[in-house]
């Protein structure tokens, strides 16, 4: 079945992918072999994140669950079950103690992985929160939802400290560039816009020809921005310049 998520491990060349089937499985990049196969989850594999110390990976699914997978000895070590509807994105923070997870059920949380339990829950959203991330090197984490609202939270306070409006379709996706200081953002109207988050402010405005626009994400410099649309588009645009880069076709 469709495969989902895909993620890089943070030190070894290997990928981990997460599908429809309900299985996640690991890869070797070079030999393209398959690694290991997990089994658990009770539906859709919905995200799946490395753990930064690379011994761990963690997925959310589609069955309101986060499992804790220790790759090395082939086991889940811990299910958060905190959720009671489809979890659609996960993330977690530098350090590797907390994941953030955003559901069907409106709500944001914040996972403790060292004691199993569950810190902070993010109220605010009215619908779906599609889109979780980290500001890199901080305790700021960013909501994306299909209420057309994006939040930004303090994680250990549990409080909103911004939230940008302007988008007209439910948002699909968010991303930190890797300063920190531009928060990206997409809809199902096909527009992505990049926030300042230091002068509280939009940025810039592009549009993808008002195809769905799916995910997006960003590059180390900071300054492109790649966004998937439903039309089997890659638009990249330059944040520096606010201009459409190119656009890369191959997808059927």
């Amino acid at each position: 079945m469709p495969v989902v998520t895909v993620v890089f491990h943070p030190k070894k060349p290997i990928i981990g992918t997460g599908s429809d089937d309900m299985f996640w499985k690991i890869w070797t990049v070079n030999q393209s072999e398959l690694i290991m196969s997990g089994e658990g989850h009770k539906d859709w594999v919905s995200s799946m994140r490395f753990h930064p110390r690379g011994h761990h990976l963690l997925t959310g699914s589609g069955d309101s669950t986060v499992k804790v997978w220790d790759f090395v000895h082939s086991t889940c070590t811990f299910t958060f079950k905190d959720h009671r509807q489809p979890i659609w994105s996960i993330d977690v923070n530098r350090t590797g103690d907390y994941v953030a997870t955003g559901s069907l059920d409106t709500s944001c949380r914040l996972l403790d992985i060292n004691v199993g339990k569950c810190r902070n829950v993010f109220r605010g959203h009215v619908d779906s929160v599609t889109s979780v991330n980290f500001q890199p090197f901080s305790n700021l984490l960013a909501t994306a939802s299909a209420d057309k609202t994006l939040s930004i939270w303090d994680a250990r306070a549990g409080l909103c400290v911004q939230t940008f409006y302007g988008h007209l379709g439910g948002l699909t996706g968010c991303k930190f560039n890797t300063k920190g200081d531009r928060l990206a953002s997409c809809d199902s109207t096909g527009i992505a816009k990049t926030w300042d988050i230091r002068a509280s402010r939009e940025a810039n405005h592009f549009s993808t020809d008002k195809k769905t626009a799916n995910c997006i994400s960003t590059d180390r410099s900071g300054n492109l921005l790649a966004v998937g649309t439903d039309d089997a588009m890659i638009y990249l645009f330059n944040d520096n310049t606010g201009e459409r880069e190119i656009i890369l076709k191959g997808h059927d």
